[in-house]
């Protein structure tokens, strides 16, 4: 099996302190000028195996470009090559900077950004300690303020991947809760615990990573530990798994504060089914399967899951690798 390099140590990047206003600041705006594709969402609780999942109607999704891959980058308008001033939100990093904070266009919940390499580095390749440092960063400026970050990466075809440059979304858990009617919290915040894991239909792999300062080596260790579970689990061999360059299997990483987790994809999602057996759409599910939450384009597909929610285990069932200790 490959080992990590030993890379020179990189510094921790610095955020600024106000970045929670500063993205707020930057979102309103950008909705006001219709420079960010924003629109009032439905949202219900199902309960998936005890467990409380959010279902979002948004129909903004319905104006999204969907790419055919993203293997294919010549086929597609990069936002984040040269990000205008009304997506920007800042750059960062060490000097040049190494990464930029941009508004996500397509926002499914208010103030959803994004953390995107300021050079094109390839979605489908693995992260680097400098993109995880940089995740972290972001979420330790929110818990400064109480606040709290899901941050969610989508690699390969299989993964709800839509762009190619490489970037990270993220979403603050506070506006992820508005709209609700009982209690949700982020799934990945749980899923250190096995038994939770085990309430899951695919298989899921993470990490505790409290005490690890945002270290981005550390984090990467963490992430590569993951990953090799992952392309296990998909390939059945442990052997010659690269820690550099392209991935091998499609994935979704997710990380919280305390929690790191990632899932192997074979799906991106399965077909949606109205009460008299006649589809109705796709359920397509991203890394925002790791909050325990699913997004759906159109009102036929919001009810029929609403009157069969059981149509979402069965999705969540196809997405990934069977969970062991299901079967």
């Amino acid at each position: 099996m490959a080992t990590t390099p030993s890379n020179k140590m990189r510094p921790t990047p610095h955020l600024p302190p106000n970045l929670p206003s500063l993205v707020a600041t930057a979102f309103s705006r950008s909705v006001a000028t219709k420079a960010v594709n924003f629109y009032p969402t439905s949202v219900t609780l199902l309960t998936i195996n005890s467990i409380p999942f959010q279902l979002r109607y948004s129909p903004s999704l319905a104006s999204k470009p969907k790419p055919p891959s993203v293997t294919t980058p010549k086929l597609f308008f990069n936002p984040f090559a040269s990000p205008t001033q009304e997506m920007l939100i800042t750059p960062f990093g060490t000097s040049p900077p190494s990464h930029n904070l941009v508004l996500n266009k397509f926002a499914v919940v208010p103030e959803h950004f994004i953390l995107s390499t300021s050079a094109f580095k390839p979605q489908t390749h693995l992260l680097e300690a400098d993109d995880l440092a940089a995740a972290y960063a972001c979420i330790d400026a929110y818990a400064r303020h109480n606040k709290e970050l899901f941050v969610f990466f989508n690699s390969g075809d299989h993964s709800g991947a839509s762009q190619p440059h490489r970037h990270l979304q993220l979403l603050p858990v506070e506006n992820m809760k508005e709209g609700l009617e009982g209690e949700w919290d982020v799934l990945a915040k749980g899923l250190t615990d096995p038994n939770t894991r085990g309430k899951l239909p695919f298989e899921v792999f993470a990490r505790n990573i409290e005490g690890l300062g945002g270290d981005g080596e550390e984090l990467r260790r963490v992430y590569l530990e993951l990953y090799n579970q992952a392309c296990e689990a998909v390939l059945g061999v442990a052997e010659d798994i690269k820690h550099e360059g392209e991935a091998q299997i499609s994935y979704n990483l997710a990380m919280t504060n305390n929690t790191m987790a990632v899932v192997p994809r074979l799906t991106e999602g399965g077909v949606v089914k109205d009460k008299d057996g006649q589809e109705v759409g796709n359920l397509a599910l991203n890394g925002t399967v790791l909050a325990g939450t699913a997004l759906v384009r159109s009102e036929m597909e919001w009810n029929a899951l609403r009157e069969d929610p059981d149509q979402v285990n069965q999705v969540l069932g196809r997405i990934g690798v069977p969970n062991r200790a299901k079967m």
